[in-house]
C-alpha cells in the first residue's frame, strides 16, 4: 500500500484521527524550512502538507500568502521544494508528504516531468487548489502513471451531483474545506458540518480530512470526532514567521504541533 493508506490504516487500529500539518516550502528559508520539516513527525505530525510557493494564491489567507512571499524572496522554487522532500526521505521513509498549491508552477515545470520528479523525490500525493475535476485529466493521467494520489477538495457547498465529479480519479483522502472562505479565518461549526460529512462518507471509502479554521488543540480534538484527519496550517505558519536566524522559535513551532497531536488523542 501507499504511505498514505498505510498511515490511515495504522491510525485506524489506534482509533485515532491523523494530524496533518502544513508548512510552506522554503519559509523562512530553505535550510530552516528543511530543519522544521524533518522534525515534524517526531513532534506529532502524521502526514505533512508541503506548500509550493506561488505568487498569486487564491485560497490562502494572509498568513500563508506572506509565507509564500518569504519563501520566494529567499529563492524558493519547485526544484528546491522537491529537493527538500528528497532530503527528508533520507531520514524518514514512512511519513506521507503531500504537495499543496496551484497549477501554474506545475504547468510551467511540465506535468509529465513534474510527476516523475515528484515520485522520485518521495512525494505521495498532490492537492491543486485551482484545477477542477473537469480540467484535471492531463495532470491526473501523469499522476496515476507515477503512482501519485490526486487529492480532491470538497466544500460545504458540494452537493451529491458535484461530489460524483470530485470522486472521479480521487485518491489518498478527501480534503474537506470546512468554511466558505480562505485559510486561517473563520472557524467551522461541528454540528453544521456533520450531516454533510455523513453524506460524503456514504458515497466513498476515502478518508476525510477537515481543514481551514483549525488553530488550537481544542479545535483539532473537536473536528477529530467527525473526520479521519484534521489539517492545521495557518497556526503553524504563524509560529514559523517568528523563527530567527539563530534558530530561535523552532521549538515553539514543534511545541504547537505536539499540543495539537495531544489534543486529538484517541477517540
Amino acid at each position: 500500500m501507499s504511505r498514505i493508506k498505510n498511515k490511515f490504516e495504522a491510525l485506524k487500529q489506534e482509533n485515532r484521527a491523523a494530524l496533518i500539518t502544513f508548512i510552506m516550502a522554503g519559509d523562512p528559508d530553505t535550510k530552516r524550512s528543511g530543519d522544521i520539516l524533518a522534525a515534524l513527525p517526531n513532534a506529532g505530525a502524521d502526514i505533512i502538507e508541503l506548500g509550493m510557493p506561488f505568487t498569486d494564491p487564491a485560497a490562502d489567507g494572509l498568513t500563508i500568502q506572506l509565507a509564500g512571499q518569504r519563501a520566494l524572496a529567499a529563492g524558493a522554487n519547485m526544484k528546491q521544494t522537491l529537493s527538500m522532500v528528497r532530503e527528508f526521505r533520507v531520514g524518514d521513509d514512512t511519513t506521507p508528504i503531500i504537495l499543496m498549491g496551484y497549477a501554474n508552477p506545475i504547468f510551467s515545470y511540465g506535468y509529465a516531468a513534474f510527476a516523475k520528479d515528484a515520485k522520485e523525490a518521495g512525494v505521495d500525493g498532490l492537492i491543486i487548489v485551482d484545477v477542477p475535476p473537469e480540467e484535471s485529466s492531463p495532470l491526473e493521467q501523469e499522476m496515476q502513471a507515477n503512482g501519485l494520489d490526486l487529492i480532491r477538495l470538497v466544500t460545504p457547498t458540494t452537493d451529491e451531483a458535484r461530489l460524483e465529479h470530485a470522486l472521479r480519479g480521487a485518491g489518498g483522502f478527501l480534503y474537506y474545506v470546512s468554511i466558505t472562505g480562505v485559510t486561517g479565518t473563520a472557524k467551522a461549526n461541528l454540528d453544521t458540518l456533520k450531516p454533510h460529512i455523513d453524506m460524503i462518507k456514504s458515497k466513498t471509502d476515502l478518508p476525510i480530512a477537515i481543514g481551514f479554521g483549525i488553530k488550537t488543540p481544542n479545535d483539532a480534538q473537536e473536528m477529530s470526532k467527525l473526520a479521519d484527519a484534521v489539517v492545521v496550517g495557518s497556526a503553524i505558519v504563524d509560529k514559523i514567521k517568528d523563527v530567527k536566524e539563530s534558530g530561535e522559535g523552532k521549538d515553539d513551532v514543534l511545541a504547537l504541533v505536539s499540543s495539537l497531536s495531544n489534543g486529538i488523542g484517541s477517540r
